[in-house]
């Protein structure tokens, strides 16, 4: 396992992050305890967790219970200090958070507080804005995104309300870094500009979807990424499942993701079929587990923080964690962006 820094804070995770949403749904506290157990044991110290979680469903019955079993590990383990963890304030919309309030100063003050009882913490080491409240382009949203409809006013109004609410949050010693989530370029450049303009806490990561079938983050944010020191934590690195190949020709095996969600959140869909038959079929030429090479491809990116993986089987835990010793040869990459030039989106 291979550690960086998050951002140019003195931070440092592993370059795996153990992903928790399906605790509370998919999985029990017991099999999430046993996740947490065998991913230390693999030299991972990076969790990510949101007061949202867990999902697949997403439920008002549900919400939180993902934070509780990590406070319940917390507890029965005394690991708390050697993990960097990671939770989030949620963006605007779920009526039974806080009536679907986004972040404000007033939101992130009573959102963490909640998480912290939960956690069974008196500190988050990341604190990340789920998404914006000005609206976005992600979860699949590209398609009818309409930054025009924006109030630029209120919406740099709200990223100096936020800085400020998590500058006090790390002078009180409860926050001791700052990310941001399904955010764009000029988002997270306003962030950055404004922190340092105000003397406030300095973006570390962006959290935002990547993974071989959609990599948008390849182009203007790879850029800030790079002269900004800004690093990207990937979610849905194997795009909800479906690089594994289980959905191949329209299954779906009972108890996972597309037969809980449908559709994985707008993914699984017919243009993808045709770009993950042939990333399976690379992987099978080379005599590569599609996840493993789905997961070291993300490794790869320069730009990369941390490849935050999310399994409900111990099996795919360790398959995913395989990724970090394979180094991907020169000819599948170059297989790899062959098919990318072909399907460069596909979701």
């Amino acid at each position: 396992m291979k550690y960086k820094k998050l951002g140019r804070t003195d931070i440092s995770v592993s370059e795996i992050c153990l992903g928790t949403m399906t605790w509370g749904t998919q999985n029990t506290e017991a099999e999430a305890h046993g996740q947490m157990d065998y991913c230390v044991g693999k030299g991972v110290n990076f969790f990510d967790t949101a007061e949202l979680y867990p999902t697949t469903p997403v439920s008002v019955e549900t919400q939180g219970l993902t934070e509780e079993y990590i406070g319940g590990w917390f507890q029965k383990t005394g690991k708390r200090k050697d993990i960097v963890l990671a939770t989030k304030v949620a963006g605007p919309g779920r009526s039974y958070i806080r009536d679907g309030d986004g972040a404000d100063a007033n939101n992130i003050r009573l959102a963490i507080e909640a998480s912290l009882k939960r956690l069974k913490t008196d500190y988050i080491d990341l604190y990340q804005v789920h998404w914006p409240s000005r609206g976005h382009f992600h979860f699949r949203q590209a398609w009818h995104y309409d930054p025009f409809k924006q109030d630029r006013a209120k919406a740099l109004a709200n990223v100096i309300e936020i800085l400020e609410t998590i500058g006090e949050l790390v002078k009180e010693g409860k926050v001791r870094a700052f990310g941001l989530s399904n955010e764009t370029s000029w988002g997270t450049q306003k962030y950055l500009t404004l922190s340092e303009q105000l003397d406030l806490p300095r973006v570390a990561t962006i959290q935002n979807e990547y993974n071989l079938l959609y990599r948008h983050y390849d182009l203007d944010l790879a850029e800030l990424s790079h002269h900004e020191d800004v690093g990207l934590l990937a979610y849905s690195p194997l795009a909800g499942g479906i690089l594994s190949g289980k959905y191949v020709d329209g299954a779906k095996p009972e108890g996972s993701r597309g037969s809980i969600n449908g559709d994985i959140g707008g993914r699984l869909q017919p243009l993808q079929e045709a770009p993950t038959k042939a990333y399976l079929d690379i992987a099978a030429r080379h005599g590569l587990d599609p996840c493993t090479m789905a997961l070291a491809f993300c490794l790869s990116r320069r730009f990369m923080a941390s490849v935050i993986i999310g399994a409900t089987t111990m099996k795919q835990l360790d398959t995913d964690i395989s990724s970090v010793s394979l180094k991907l040869p020169h000819e599948v990459l170059a297989e790899i962006e062959q098919v990318h030039r072909q399907y460069p989106m596909p979701i």
